[in-house]
């Protein structure tokens, strides 16, 4: 079998995984949210706005500063929205996945787990410069 033919197995086995599914959900559930949306159109409009003010001579600071905090306040409101946090969460949970899957790939390939970001699964091995704390 050609390697793109088990690639493409791979992607459509990878693609009904629960993980998969789950962020597939929450990415319509956080498109379908209408305050999310009216938000990020607000907040696209709020950056034109920004970028005509920094265009004028003199810039007008007090427009500068209410634009900025208004942009701030838009950035909370989608952050700890229960569809972004959801989504962010899945998309997270997704990339853990492929990392997975692409460290089984080339430890089939090489013979070596690749390194994470603690350094413990490989040994030492990887390239990194270790730091051993001595006592």
């Amino acid at each position: 079998m050609e390697i793109m033919e088990l690639a493409a197995q791979l992607g459509q086995a990878i693609k009904k995984d629960p993980r998969l599914v789950k962020m597939e959900e929450a990415k319509v559930a956080y498109e379908k949210d209408e305050k999310v949306q009216a938000l990020m159109l607000e907040y696209n409009t709020q950056q034109i706005a920004l970028a005509e003010e920094y265009k004028k001579n003199p810039v007008d600071e007090k427009i500068v500063e209410a634009i900025e905090k208004r942009l701030d306040q838009i950035v909370s409101d989608v952050t700890s929205n229960p569809n972004f946090i959801a989504l962010n969460q899945a998309q997270e949970e997704v990339q853990a996945l492929m990392e997975t899957v692409n460290g089984e790939i080339e430890f089939n390939i090489t013979g070596k787990r690749p390194c994470t970001h603690d350094c413990h699964s490989c040994g030492a091995d990887c390239g990194h410069h270790h730091h051993h704390d001595e006592e």
